[in-house]
């Protein structure tokens, strides 16, 4: 059995949190298009985008996919397109890979030097 308690645990909540965010953002941004309409001339999407990045940032640490994200939601009528979401949906993939790797090596002993002690 599992404890949610680990460190796992955390970043299961933490991605969860990320892609409700990052859900929702891209929703506000798709159904209030009159307000978004002007892409990077409009404060309201300004401030949205640099809100979700930095708790994005704050919840997932700094990702590369973050910045495209960040500059294509800038572009008028591109900003219609799920980016926020497509990013934390690529940072959890390479997560989860990590983590499948991780489990599937053994740990390694260090290596045995000539000289040094080692009981059995």
């Amino acid at each position: 059995m599992e404890n949610d308690t680990s460190i796992e645990g955390s970043s299961r909540w933490s991605f969860r949190t990320a892609m409700i965010l990052a859900v929702a953002a891209d929703a506000v941004q798709i159904f209030a298009t009159p307000l978004f309409g002007v892409g990077a001339l409009s404060p309201a999407d300004d401030l949205l985008d640099v809100g979700v990045a930095a708790i994005l940032i704050r919840l997932l640490g700094w990702h590369w996919e973050f910045l495209p994200a960040f500059a294509v939601e800038l572009i008028p009528g591109v900003d219609l397109v799920p980016f926020w979401t497509l990013a934390v949906m690529s940072v959890y993939r390479k997560w989860r890979q990590q983590a499948a790797a991780e489990k599937e090596s053994p740990r390694e002993e260090p290596p045995f030097i000539e000289g040094e002690y080692k009981s059995l």
